[in-house]
């Protein structure tokens, strides 16, 4: 039997337990780990004998503690304050002089978009207080800082995703930082899997679109405590993707010679770290996608919530399978390869996209 825990039986700021059993109506201190990103915290938890029954939510991972004797295994969701992000985005406007107004994130082998920058200041993901660290081949981890058309920019070379163990909050977590450090537009880019069968591997998709999965089964970044500081409770998402932008985009494209390979869809986010199957690539088809990643949605979410314009690029690196006769196999060693042949003409789009901004 699982007892409602609620956030007034938590000492421990900006993170709470969501759910717990076991040696319920007494006060149980423990020391937990929430793992890279937010450091090892005191609890102290005063475990009520009554509540509301609640499922346990999805966490980053389940911990058996045992106080004494006892075992006590728990389910904890680990969110962060205001003063968490405050704290990272005033380390870094202390550690540099850049004060940007767009950031860029970079997908999977497109960490090259961060060589465009001028008068670079680098900072590796793991000397940025309470900062995740990437773990994904393509992914360097570095927040780089610098000029590009003259306009000043941060990139992040490297992103994170849930099937690093990540929950949703570590995830967003760079994006309101880039919020409290002045940024006012954002742009996504990410490697994705073609479903629209009029996509060429190598084209690169505009998002006008997406498909929150991972939301529909209540993976939403924007769950629990709303921060009127960084926005309101109901955002609207009907424009999650700056109409103006992709416009731009558009004509920056036709200027550069992308527009052969320019296409725009509507992007489907699934947690992985799997492929997708053949049913679940019919299924998303159906649904209206057109291309698939693991990616982007909810840190366009987190931004939308903080008022930041956003523009998304997808680079189409593989067609899924959906023929049962079919021997083709998706694989990330396919993934990097296209965006090595494809980066020299995704960097020309958006370094000439940032100029006009």
């Amino acid at each position: 039997m699982l007892e409602h825990l609620d956030s007034n039986s938590v000492e421990a700021p900006g993170e709470s337990v969501v759910a717990v059993s076991e040696a319920a109506g007494r006060a149980v201190p423990f020391r937990a780990c929430p793992g890279s990103g937010s450091p090892a915290a005191e609890w102290k938890v005063l475990i009520p004998a009554r509540g509301r029954p609640a499922a346990p939510r999805t966490a980053p991972r389940a911990v058996e503690l045992k106080p004494g004797n006892e075992s006590l295994l728990f389910s904890v969701v680990f969110s962060y304050s205001y003063d968490d992000y405050r704290e990272t985005a005033d380390w870094l406007l202390s550690h540099t002089e850049q004060r940007p107004k767009v950031a860029i994130i970079c997908g999977s082998g497109l960490g090259g978009l961060a060589d465009l920058l001028d008068n670079k200041t680098v900072f590796p993901y793991k000397d940025i207080p309470r900062f995740p660290t990437s773990t994904v081949p393509g992914h360097a981890g570095q927040l780089i800082f610098g000029s590009l058309q003259g306009r000043q920019c941060v990139c992040m070379q490297g992103r994170f995703h849930f099937y690093e163990g990540y929950n949703i909050h570590t995830v967003t977590y760079p994006v309101r930082v880039f919020f409290l450090l002045g940024v006012e537009t954002l742009i996504v880019t990410n490697a994705a899997g073609g479903l629209n069968g009029s996509f060429n591997v190598g084209d690169i998709m505009l998002i006008k679109d997406h498909i929150n999965m991972p939301g529909f089964a209540g993976q939403n970044p924007l769950c629990g405590h709303n921060d009127e500081r960084f926005g309101v409770r109901f955002p609207c998402m009907s424009d999650a993707y700056d109409r103006d932008l992709i416009a731009l985009a558009k004509h920056t494209a036709e200027e550069q010679g992308c527009s052969n390979f320019l296409q725009q869809g509507v992007y489907c986010m699934l947690a992985g770290p799997t492929f997708e199957t053949i049913a679940e690539c019919r299924v998303l088809q159906l649904l209206g996608a057109d291309a698939v990643g693991m990616s982007t949605v909810p840190e366009v979410v987190v931004a939308r919530h903080c008022g930041l314009r956003v523009v998304g690029l997808s680079l189409i690196t593989n067609k899924v399978v959906t023929d049962y006769a079919s021997v083709e196999k998706a694989n990330h060693e396919e993934v990097l390869e296209t965006t090595r042949r494809r980066t020299q003409d995704l960097q020309k789009l958006v370094s000439h996209l940032i100029a006009k901004i």
